[in-house]
Parts: C-alpha cells; structure tokens; sequence
C-alpha cells in the first residue's frame, strides 16, 4: 500500500502574455527557499526577459533533458532527474506545454507534473487563460490567434491554490511598450494585433469570471464540508420559484432583473415537484416554456423533489448560497386563505431565515387556483381531526336539535345524523367514521327514539338503526379511501413522469456528460453527492446511503439522506439514464476506435483510384514518346525527335513529382518524415519556391524576422499554395503574396483573386486525392493543399483558408519566430505530428 501524501499544486494563472507570471513563481519560490524549504527549478521558460532571469539566481535548476526528434534537437523537462532529487517544492513552468513525442514521455507537461505530485512533491506552476481548454475557442474568435498547447479545466481546478496574476491593459502595454516583453522588432506588431486594449480587457473578464467560478466551488465545498447552512453573500443568486402556472414568465424576468443588478448575479429556476405527485395548478407544457425562457435569460432550470414545497425551496436555496428568492403570490382568494391557514409563501418567508424573500404580484392573485388545492391525504392533523369530529359532531349536532325538538320528525333527525357521519368518513376515514356512526346512533336512541331518555337496544329498530350507520359510514369510508388511493397513485405516476421528462429534457438538449448527470441526480433527490461505482458500498440500513443498480458492474449511489420508496423508484429510472450514458460513452469510444481504420480504408480507396488515372496520363504520355523515338519505321526530323523527347521528360518528371508527393505524405502519415527545423528568413525560400509562378506580386517581407522551419519543406509549402492560387487568378491578375508577425508568429498569405469558395465545407479543401472546385482532372492527384497542411503542422505552423476581399480565396501560413537557445540555433518547441483525413 502506498502511503506517500500527495503533493500539493499551486497554479499562477496569466490574464495574458506578460503579466509576470513566471516571475511571480520563481519570487515565490525564493522566499520558499529562504525558509528552509528544499526547492529545485525542473524547468523555467524566461523567454530571454533579463529580471526574470534574474530571479533565478540563487535557485538548484535541474538540468534540461536533450531530446532529438525528426532531425532536430530539444530542450524538455527531465522528469526522471527531478523524481531522482526528490526536492520538497519543484518549480515548473509552462503547464500546458506538449512534450516531445518519444523516448517514453509524456504527452503533456500536466501529465509529468501529476507524476511528481503523486510522488509526494509540492509542484509550483504557471499557465496563461487563453490556454485552458473550455476557453481556447473564445479566445481565438477574441484574438484571432489559434492556441495550440491547452490543458483540461478540470486539471487546473484540481489544484489546491490558484493565484491570478492580471494587470490593466494600459499597464501591460506600457511594459510592452518598454520592451520588458518582447523584442524591439515585435513590439509595433504585438500592440497593433494581440496586444490591443480591446483584446486584453476581454483576457481578463474571462480569466476573472473563471477563477470566481473556481473559488465558488471551493465556497461550496467548504460550507458542505463544515454543514453551514447559513447564507454567505459572496455572490448574488437569485431562485425563483415556479409552480407551473401562468404567472411563471411574470415571476421570470423580475427574478432576471433582480440578478442583472449585480454584475455577475445568477438566476436559478425551481420547480419542486412533490413525491406524491399532489401538486395544484401544474401545467407541464407551461413549465417546458418557461424553463426555455429562463435559459433564453442566461439562467439555469432545476427540478428537485420534496413532500414540502415550502422546505425543499428553502432547502434548494440554501444549498446553492441563493442570496435572493422570488415567489408569486397566492392565487387563493381570502376566504380560501382563511379557511385553509398559511399558504407556501407564507412559510417559506418564516423558514427563510438570512435569505430575502420577494413576493410578486401577478395578474393570477387572488383568483383562485387553477385546480383544487385542497390536500386529498390523510394527513397528520386529519387523522387526528377524524376520531375528534366523530365524538364531538353528533353532540353538537344533537345539542341542535334538542334546541327544535318536534319541529322535526324522527325521519329528518335520522338522516342530519347520517349526514354528520359522512362528513365525518370525509375527514377521518374508516376509524372515524366506526366512531361517529356508533356515537350517532347511541345519541339518536337517547334522545330522539321514544322513550325518550332511555337507551332501548332490546328494541329491533334500535338495533336496526345502528347497523344502517355503521354499513353506511364504513361504505362511505372505505369509497372515499379507494378514491384517494387511486388519486396518490395516478398522481406519483405524473410527478414521476414529470421528473424524468425534465431529466430527458435536459440530455437532449445540452447532451450532458456522466459528471453532469449525477449532479442533476444529487440535486433533484436534495443529497449531498451521487456517485457512481463499480461495487455496492457497504452500509447500514437507515445511514442516509442509497445505492440502486446503473447498468452491468455499475451502481449509483447517493449520499446524505434516507429516500422514501416513491423517490427510489424515480431514482431507479435516473439510475437508468445514468446506464444509457454510460453504455453511449463506452459506444462513442469504439466508435473512435473504429474511426482511423475506417480512414486509413478510404484513403486507401482513394490512393487506388488515383494511381488508376492521374499516374497513367503522365505514364502514357511518356511511355508513347519513347515508343515512337524506338520505332523504326518512321523517321522522324530532328525537330519532331526533339519534341518527343519534350514531351517524355516533361511526362517523367510529372511523374516524379506526384510519386514524390505521395512518399511525403505516406511519410506525414507514419510520422517519420525528417526534420531540419532551424531559423529561416523568407527571402531565402521565397525566390525559389515562386521560381514558376509567373508575375507574382510580392509585399512586406523583407522587414519579417526569421522564422522556426525546415526550408525545403517551407518552398514546397508556398510553391503549392502559389501554383494552386495561379490557377484560379483570372487572366491579367496577379498573385499575392504578403507576410506579417504578431504574437510570436509570422504570417504568410497567398492570396488568389479567383471565385473563391463558399465557408462551409472549406476543410474538404485539405483532404487527399480530391479537387474541391477543379474540373479539370489533368491537374494532379489532389493532393497539393493536403500535403502543404501536413507539412505546415509539421513545422509547428498552421494553414488556414479566409476569404479575400473583394473576391477570391487567402492560403493563410502561421509559423513560429525562431527562438534563441544556444549554440543548438533550434527552439524548444514540440513538431505537431500530422495525421491526414
């Protein structure tokens, strides 16, 4: 058994680029030091910045680990020499960085640090928000820069503390202005692009907004943890109550604009739906509108279960730290009111303790429920208001009429008391009705059956009269008890129902993960978890745990409370779901599985389908020329001898380029195509690789510094995308081709003024052995733009297709500036091995 604790991680957050996150890491891992703390450096990225250098001095810096991969050389943390040391805090930088493939790594650097942790040490990292992944695409359409190194969410949030480090635009473009950033011949185009108040005030509401959604969760589980029930109003939420009835959208946007006060505010809408199903005025078509509605409004629908309507509110809000509860007001008139005694708003204002309770009007108020409202259970107080009413309601009654003794016959009497003793099986049931009937009768042969004041029960009609009561009143008892069973049943059957359509409302739309499922299930049974495990825990009956079967070698379990057997049979089918999920993420995995194959086929099919046609025509071509030059029975000129011989080299060489571009991207696809990544400027490629491109129109590259690649495969790159774009240029148009840097990345567009191509379906573009667009089938096997992106994603760059202005299509090539690391003149960064379509 291992007993070694686990190491605690501190994550340093960026707002942006630039912020001074490394630097705050390794200042904190100085003052960590000074204490007496056994510190290392596995591994720090200054990016040539002399204060955050700086801040290593003093500091054990583990040396770098020497990685070769595709012909080149790079710096990597080495993991196997920081467990060897086995410091008590390791400083590492780059969280989410993706490592060198090979050489039994792992992918990621988030992976190598879950390895040190799970080796007892204390890990100190530093990562950027545009590289958590839930935010990579807000952050693209923010920036328009594409982020290639993500890390999980959920592996930042698992960390024990996370400081952001932010900085007002105004401030961190001053230091970029004072070139404490980046280099001198970057600074004009990171300002201009990446770098623009606009863009950096947006960097910072998100990174804002995601460490009060991360400390929220903390809040929550402390409270959980420490049994607070208490409100804390660190966060404006609002809970709005919704019954179903036609006041809901009223009750909606007040909740909405109460919340839009504060920036921030939540809006949650509640429905409570009882376990008995007995609920008034519920129309389930009004509540799938105004759960649409709420969610139109930004806030967030939730269904939970409770015999108390008023409790489970109030248990709902204090569970979710609601500052704020809105409720309608009664539609019961004040007769109603009055004879049934305190509604649900009533108690929930009672029961509400720290928590502000909004009551709105509506135009229902007052106007009387949409259904009956009265309960049709027995009860606590009618169990005991039954036997009462069965003793005290004859005398009453018999105390009445001794008041107007002969104004009324024998006949009359009689049936008042029969009708005393239904009234009395209404209330109480059969028991009461027992009681009422035998005290009725007695009263009536007391005092109304001559001789009056005498009990005559030797007497037939005495007798008589009691059986007919008592048959009577267990008849009507026992109508009243099958009716109020058969309403329960039918009831629970619609509360149920109710539920699980909510529950399957919920999948369908927002196709919720397993997490996500057993979170709706911990909040609509009201638990404090639910789980889900592969073996039935052990526990005693009574100890608030409840574990029902999800599916083969599966069981959910919950936490926290006792379930009544109606509540478990709704969460037996949430147990089902639960399965459902289960089995289609297991299904979705063999799918993936599946999918490369499948790929690999088509590709396949493809490559045999081409080489049956475009491989020919050259073949052919060059196959008859040399054919008719071998013939002897033609003598040929030297002229038509010199044109034959055109046509045989022009036909081999045809050939050997599209052999050629088949072995490189057979080569992408195994990942072995060899690398000689090192800093190129592109007025060394350009001439050649636009050598047979005529008349191309070249702009703003002379001032572009060098960039990371290997620049054979950079010419091939741009010769393919310029032979493409001279293709679709009209006659008497050029070819451009432009180049900018931002963002620690230059920018290569060749830009055609053709027809262009309509935006969906533009990632067909890159897909082998097709012409998106061409009809003429003698231009080649179609893989010119396929083989230009796999060799871009190679080079750690990216090739993507924007619209021209004014009409036409733009090749856009992002590659990476190259880095100083030595005497190596090679950057540190990762090749993104291709894999084509």
């Amino acid at each position: 058994m291992n007993d070694v604790r686990r190491g605690r991680l501190k994550v340093y957050l960026g707002a942006a680029p630039g912020v001074g996150k490394t630097y705050r890491m390794l200042d904190e891992a100085r003052r960590r030091a000074a204490r007496g703390a056994d510190v290392v450096v596995g591994f720090a990225e200054c990016h040539g910045r002399p204060r955050t250098e700086a801040m290593l001095d003093g500091l054990e810096v583990v040396a770098r680990a020497q990685c070769a991969y595709r012909g080149g050389y790079f710096e990597e943390m080495d993991l196997p020499a920081v467990l060897a040391r086995r410091p008590e805090v390791a400083v590492v930088d780059e969280f989410a960085h993706s490592n060198v493939p090979g050489g039994g790594r792992n992918a990621k650097r988030w992976q190598d640090i879950d390895v040190l942790l799970a080796a007892g040490i204390d890990v100190v990292t530093a990562v950027n928000v545009q590289h958590l992944a839930s935010l990579k695409d807000v952050v693209e359409k923010i920036t328009g820069v594409p982020q290639h190194e993500t890390v999980p969410d959920d592996v930042v949030r698992r960390a024990q503390q996370i400081e952001l480090i932010d900085m007002p635009p105004e401030g961190l473009r001053r230091r970029m202005a004072h070139g404490n950033i980046y280099t001198p011949e970057k600074i004009d185009a990171a300002l201009a692009n990446y770098f623009r108040p606009g863009n950096l005030t947006a960097l910072r509401q998100l990174a804002l907004l995601w460490v009060a959604d991360r400390v929220d969760e903390a809040l929550h589980t402390y409270r959980a943890e420490h049994a607070i029930g208490g409100v804390w109003e660190t966060r404006e939420r609002v809970v709005v109550a919704l019954t179903g009835g036609p006041e809901g959208d009223t009750l909606i946007r007040r909740a909405a604009r109460i919340a839009d006060r504060s920036a921030g505010g939540d809006l949650l809408a509640v429905h409570v739906a009882r376990s008995d199903g007995l609920a008034a005025g519920v129309s389930h078509a009004s509540l799938a509108r105004q759960r649409r509605l709420v969610e139109d409004l930004g806030g967030s629908y939730h269904s939970v279960v409770g015999d108390g309507v008023a409790t489970a509110l109030v248990d709902f809000a204090r569970t979710e730290n609601a500052t704020q509860l809105v409720l309608g007001t009664s539609r019961r008139g004040r007769v109603e009111r009055f004879l049934t005694g305190p509604g649900t708003g009533e108690t929930v204002t009672e029961l509400s303790g720290d928590i502000d309770v909004h009551r709105v009007t509506h135009e229902r108020a007052g106007r009387g429920t949409l259904l009956p409202s009265r309960r049709r259970t027995l009860s606590t107080a009618r169990l005991i208001a039954g036997p009462v009413a069965g003793l005290v309601l004859p005398v009453l009654l018999t105390v009445c009429l001794a008041q107007v003794r002969g104004t009324v016959n024998l006949t009359s009497e009689a049936l008042l008391f029969l009708l005393a003793v239904v009234g009395v099986a209404c209330i109480g049931g059969v028991a009461s009705a027992v009681i009422a009937s035998v005290t009725a009768s007695l009263l009536l042969n007391y005092w109304f059956i001559p001789p009056i004041g005498q009990f005559t029960l030797d007497d037939p009609n005495a007798l008589l009269a009691l059986g007919v009561f008592t048959v009577v009143a267990a008849t009507v008892a026992a109508v009243v008890d099958r009716s109020l069973r058969l309403s329960r049943r039918s009831a629970r059957a619609t509360a149920e129902a109710e539920t699980m359509s909510s529950l399957a409302g919920s999948i369908v739309r927002g196709g919720q993960t397993i997490p996500a499922l057993l979170e709706r299930t911990r909040e609509t049974f009201g638990t404090d978890s639910a789980e889900l495990v592969d073996e039935p825990p052990d526990h005693e009956v009574g100890s608030g745990v409840t574990t029902v079967p999800a599916g083969p070698g599966a069981y959910l379990v919950l936490r926290g409370r006792t379930l009544s057997s109606s509540e478990r049979r709704v969460l037996a089918a949430f147990a089902a779901h639960v399965g459902s999920a289960v089995e289609r993420a297991q299904l979705a995995e063999a799918a993936a599985e599946i999918e490369p194959v499948k790929a690999a086929d088509r590709l396949r099919t493809a490559l045999l389908r081409a080489v049956g046609h475009d491989l020919r025509t050259p073949l052919a071509a060059g196959w008859a020329a040399v054919t008719s030059l071998r013939g002897r029975d033609v003598e040929f000129s030297a002229e038509d001898r010199d044109e034959l011989l055109a046509t045989a080299d022009e036909s081999m060489a045809k050939l050997n380029r599209l052999l050629e571009n088949l072995l490189d991207l057979s080569r992408l696809e195994a990942g072995v195509l060899p690398l000689s990544l090192r800093a190129t400027s592109l007025e060394e490629v350009l001439p050649m690789a636009l050598a047979d491109v005529p008349d191309v129109d070249l702009r703003d590259v002379e001032s572009i510094p060098p960039v990371l690649v290997d620049p054979p495969l950079l010419e091939r790159v741009i010769a393919n995308l310029a032979g493409n774009a001279a293709r679709h240029t009209p006659a008497g148009r050029r070819v451009m081709v432009t180049a900018s840097a931002l963002g620690g990345r230059v920018e290569l567009r060749v830009v055609d003024r053709g027809p262009g191509l309509p935006t969906t379906g533009r990632e067909g573009l890159f897909e082998p052995f097709q012409r998106l667009g061409d009809t003429d089938n003698t231009t080649g096997l179609g893989l010119g733009l396929a083989l230009a992106r796999g060799l871009t994603e190679a080079m750690n760059g990216t090739l993507t297709p924007e619209d021209t202005p004014g009409g036409g299509l733009t090749m856009v090539v992002s590659l990476p500036l190259a880095e100083r690391v030595g005497q190596s003149d090679v950057a540190p960064v990762a090749p993104t091995s291709y894999r084509a379509p």
